[in-house]
């Protein structure tokens, strides 16, 4: 058979987006360095109805197989397993074929390695793909990036591929260069951030509130028929409703509370420190993983300092409300951190991103979809060059009305002796940006003191140093 495509690398992530390709009608051609591998998806592909997909053990037939000029995408792990399964693939490959890396990679990874096969003709793409096992297999959402003629020869495959939503595919062109690696790192860093605002929910309703699990759940569901309505919010309520069946009680509470990560959110920290863009929501978020991870060290402290005393009286309905409205507060801080930086970035390296298609593409097959992107799209339609979504005038309405129950929930967490580092960054930053003047004077009069690195002054023009012995 003459396949339209080939893929490389079949984990579940591999095999499901392969089968996703076939069944979408776009016969496939599949390639692992594990033969056995290549035995189950092809298993798969006939067990879910003879699919057009046709598995290989060697990487000359896989290349031969597939119609030219070849797009060939890759999902093996990221670092030198990419590097080491190019080699491999350039070997076979002709000019004009295109490679396409799916993985999590490094954006600086994937121009360098277009730098690399372009010296033999061949064109190469980064492309973030979200939306995990599910996604990859139903429809997930997609960020490629690379050279536009590339985009141009696979969006009808992508296009069909990808989540779809009210105004279409959850894919689009990203940009030139590393655009779509990056933009997927952001995305990863912004799901960091609204992981930990949903954790920290559940913590202030559970240890403040003495909502059970049952409750939880009950909440969590109706948050999803609100402005909260998402992915996670839905497998949240979920959560909570699923029976230990190990034991009695639920399988959440027997959890070990020890939070694991793969990098992108670390990379997403580093980046915005290096482009001097403030992201403290998704900083908190990487904080808190790093702190779940001293367990030991945390047990043994809880021993020695003694919990503050519970306020008295908490109105659980009142508490519902206000979390609610804090959550959406601190989402609107999340995604304005995590936009601002994919905009320094794109201006930058002259990526010509478009924010509110970005926002879009989100909307659906990821793991951070909600209805709340579609109110970031309608934002970046009414103003594209929007400094901040807290400008925006009405996500500046909304935080007006949930200004209130923002503080409150912070406060009481903090009269509680829970930490809500995600919350309290999120309203810290707002703090900072709604403010015409802010004590950073004081820190440059302690740089000029300290080093006589110069300051500005607010009633003139020019540098200025003062003698202050």
């Amino acid at each position: 058979m003459s396949t339209r495509i080939g893929l490389v690398g079949l984990a579940v992530m591999g095999q499901n987006l392969a089968l996703n390709i076939a069944e979408k009608g776009f016969p496939i051609a599949v390639y692992n360095r594990s033969p056995e591998k290549v035995d189950d998806t092809v298993a798969r592909a006939q067990a879910e109805g003879d699919l057009p997909l046709v598995g290989y053990k060697d990487i000359q037939d896989f290349v031969a197989a597939i119609e030219r000029p070849r797009s060939v995408i890759i999902l093996v792990k990221a670092g030198k397993p990419v590097d080491d399964t190019i080699a491999k693939l350039v070997e076979h490959l002709e000019p004009g074929d295109l490679i396409i890396d799916g993985g999590n990679e490094w954006f600086e990874n994937t121009e360098r390695r277009a730098r690399q096969v372009a010296e033999r003709g061949l064109l190469y793409m980064g492309m973030g793909v979200s939306g995990g096992e599910e996604g990859a297999r139903k429809g997930p959402s997609m960020m490629p990036g690379g050279p536009q003629e590339a985009w141009e020869r696979v969006a009808p495959i992508l296009q069909k591929v990808a989540a779809q939503v009210d105004d279409g595919p959850c894919v689009t062109w990203i940009g030139p260069g590393g655009a779509g690696n990056y933009v997927k790192m952001i995305h990863n860093g912004i799901e960091y951030g609204d992981m930990q605002l949903i954790a920290e929910s559940y913590d202030i309703l559970k240890h403040v509130g003495g909502l059970s699990n049952d409750e939880l759940a009950d909440v969590f569901a109706e948050w999803n028929r609100g402005e909260l309505e998402s992915f996670l919010i839905e497998i949240t309520a979920q959560i909570f409703r699923r029976r230990d069946d190990q034991g009695d009680g639920w399988l959440v509470d027997k959890i070990l509370d020890k939070t694991g990560m793969k990098g992108t959110g670390r990379w997403t920290v580093q980046e915005a420190a290096e482009r001097s863009v403030a992201a403290g929501t998704m900083t908190a978020a990487l904080d808190a993983r790093y702190l779940s991870g001293l367990k030991d060290e945390r047990v043994a402290a809880s021993r020695l300092f003694d919990d503050p005393a519970p306020p008295a009286g908490i109105d659980k309905a009142a508490l519902v409300n206000d979390v609610r409205q804090a959550l959406y507060a601190s989402k609107i801080c999340s995604y304005a951190q995590g936009m601002n930086l994919i905009r320094a970035t794109g201006e930058t390296f002259a990526w010509g991103l478009d924010l509110g298609a970005i926002a879009r593409i989100w909307k659906g097959g990821c793991i951070i979809r909600a209805v709340f992107l579609d109110r970031i799209k309608q934002a970046y339609d009414r103003d594209p060059k929007l400094p901040n979504l807290l400008v925006d005038a009405e996500f500046a309405r909304e935080i007006k009305e949930r200004q209130d129950a923002w503080r409150r929930v912070v406060g009481l967490a903090v009269a509680s002796g829970i930490a809500t580092p995600a919350f309290s960054a999120s309203l810290a930053y707002f703090d900072s940006y709604r403010r015409a003047r802010l004590p950073a004077n004081l820190v440059q009069a302690q740089r000029d003191l300290f080093g006589a690195h110069t300051f500005e002054r607010t009633d003139r023009e020019g540098s200025f140093h003062a003698d202050w012995e």
